[in-house]
């Protein structure tokens, strides 16, 4: 679904969100209450600029609408692979974003991530990855890295890697695969508003990612471990 589409199904037809290149920002009005919109499109490569406008969003929010909950609409092919950005600091850039983020959370502001188109790499991880809770439309397409990518990367055979993506949803690509372990709490299905107030209505106060991947057998190991951390720590 296209933003244009999405934001009209949850806003109606006379939503106040704006498209500036690949950035999406706006205050809409939902169950008579203002939110914050944040997000991009055109699967949309994060660099610099769109990462820091993105964050001057965040920030901007604290500073005049404290409490208020935010929407991050995402849709993102990852980092901006360009050398301009490289030498610019993409990283902090990114990172920046992501700390702003965690921020609005720690001010009390309910941070929902949805994913409604595309969510690939380091443009989901700090963006709804750092979010109270992510959400995804049905259709969405979710990943970190292609599996023949994944295999360059690890030195492993591509299909020893195809092999373990059917078992272990860490290997795998798919919405259903973020579910299981965690990183995505829902999908969205049917009446998208009532989705929108339920997930705005039911956004944690903490990370529950690890405890939600355990419960559901994507990720068996995370809870316990960074329990164990912080009990030693």
């Amino acid at each position: 679904m296209d933003w244009k589409s999405l934001a009209t199904t949850l806003f109606g037809s006379d939503h106040r969100i704006a498209q500036d290149g690949d950035f999406l920002h706006g205050t809409v009005e939902f169950d008579g209450a203002p939110l914050t919109v944040i997000g991009t499109t055109n699967h949309a490569p994060i660099g610099v600029r769109l990462a820091l406008a993105q964050a001057r969003a965040v920030l901007d929010a604290i500073e005049n609408h404290p409490g208020r909950a935010i929407l991050l609409m995402i849709d993102t092919q990852g980092q901006q692979l360009r050398r301009r950005d490289e030498l610019l600091g993409i990283n902090r850039a990114m990172a920046h974003l992501g700390m702003t983020i965690d921020l609005a959370r720690r001010r009390g502001h309910r941070v929902l991530g949805l994913v409604y188109d595309q969510a690939l790499s380091g443009g989901f991880i700090t963006s709804g990855l750092i979010a109270d809770a992510c959400d995804a439309l049905g259709a969405a397409e979710i990943r970190v890295m292609r599996i023949p990518a994944m295999a360059r990367v690890t030195k492993l055979p591509e299909a020893l890697l195809t092999r373990l993506s059917e078992v272990n949803p860490v290997f795998a690509p798919g919405v259903a695969n973020y579910v299981a372990m965690g990183g995505v709490r829902a999908v969205w299905q049917g009446d998208l508003q009532d989705a929108l107030r339920k997930a705005l209505a039911e956004a944690p106060v903490e990370d529950l990612r690890a405890r939600d991947g355990a419960a559901r057998g994507g990720r068996r190991l995370a809870a316990d471990i960074v329990r164990r951390v912080l009990e030693a720590a």
